[in-house]
C-alpha cells in the first residue's frame, strides 16, 4: 500500500520512507529468508515441548512418529503423562530414558544417561546415542519461562539455570555434540552465548525462513532449538502443530563432515 501511494504520488520523500526501511529490513533479514538446506545426512533429530496440559498425547505422538526421526526429545513431560508417551513411542524407538520433565527416545542404543542438575527438579539431561556413525552426546534442556512483573522482565531463574547447562555442556569431551530443547530464548539472545559459543544454531545454518515455534497456532518468536558441534546440518525445519503449544522442531545432520580420515569421534 505505501510502495502503491508514493508511485502515485511520485513523491521523492514518500518513496524514500518506503525504500529506506524496505532496505534495512532485507539487510537484517534478508540472509534468513534465503534457502540454506542441503541434501544429505545421517541422522534426524527433532525435539518438542509437549506441554504438560496437552490434551492428546497419543494425537501428538502419533505426529512425531510421521516424522521418522532417528532420536527424539521431549520436554514439558509430567508424572501423569511420561508413563503415555513411554508406552505410545516403544515400538518405533526402542531406547528411552527420561526423568522428571524430559526425556530421549532413540531408534539406536543409548549409554550413561543421567539427569543433569540446573535446578531443583529435573530438566535438563544427557545420553550418548550409539549411531551407526558414531557415539553422539544429546543434551535434552527445558529452562524456566522469562517472567514480567512490574519490574520489567525477570531472567534469573533461566539465567541460573543455563549457567548450569552451560558449566556440565562445556565439560563434555564428546566430539559431536547435540543441545536441545525449550531455551525460552530466541538464538540471538545473548544470555545463550555462553552456552551457544562454538556452537551452530540448526536453523539458522540450514532452516529456511524464522522457524518460529511459539505459540503454535501463531508463532512469533523461536525459542525451540537445536544446537550442534562437530556436525553440520543440512536442514532443519518446524514440523506441524500438535495439540501443544509449541511447534516441533527438527534438523538432519551429516556426522561426519570431515570424513572418516578425520579419526575418532569420541
Amino acid at each position: 500500500m505505501l510502495w502503491a501511494t508514493a508511485l502515485l504520488r511520485r513523491s521523492r520523500a514518500a518513496t524514500a520512507a518506503v525504500v529506506l526501511p524496505t532496505v534495512l529490513w532485507a539487510a537484517l533479514f534478508g540472509g534468513t529468508l534465503a534457502p540454506k538446506s542441503s541434501s544429505g545426512g545421517d541422522l534426524t533429530v527433532l525435539s518438542h515441548n509437549v506441554n504438560q496440559a496437552n490434551p492428546d498425547p497419543r494425537g501428538t505422538v502419533r505426529s512425531l512418529i510421521a516424522a521418522k526421526a532417528d532420536v527424539v526429545a521431549l520436554e514439558e513431560l509430567s508424572p501423569e503423562t511420561a508413563p503415555t508417551y513411554e508406552r505410545a513411542l516403544a515400538a518405533a524407538y526402542p531406547y528411552h530414558f527420561y526423568e522428571g520433565t524430559v526425556g530421549l527416545w532413540s531408534t539406536s542404543p543409548l549409554r550413561d544417561a543421567h539427569a543433569v542438575p540446573i535446578m531443583p527438579w529435573t530438566r535438563a539431561m544427557r545420553a550418548t546415542v550409539q549411531t551407526p556413525e558414531g557415539p553422539l552426546a544429546v543434551y535434552v534442556a527445558h529452562l524456566p519461562s522469562v517472567r514480567v512483573n512490574p519490574d520489567g522482565f525477570t531472567t534469573g531463574a533461566r539465567d541460573a539455570a543455563l549457567g548450569r547447562l552451560t558449566t556440565a555442556v562445556r565439560a563434555e569431551h564428546a566430539r559431536n555434540v547435540v543441545v536441545m530443547g525449550d531455551f525460552n530464548g530466541s538464538a540471538d539472545d545473548r544470555a545463550l552465548r555462553p552456552l551457544t559459543s562454538g556452537m551452530s544454531s540448526a536453523q539458522s545454518t540450514a532452516g529456511n525462513g524464522f522457524g518460529f515455534t511459539w505459540p503454535s497456532e501463531f508463532p512469533v518468536i523461536r525459542i525451540d532449538q537445536i544446537f550442534v558441534k562437530g556436525v553440520k546440518t543440512t536442514s532443519a525445519w518446524t514440523l506441524p502443530a500438535t495439540t501443544s503449544d509449541h511447534l516441533p522442531v527438527a534438523a538432519r545432520l551429516d556426522l561426519d563432515p570431515g570424513g572418516a580420515a578425520d579419526g575418532p569421534k569420541d
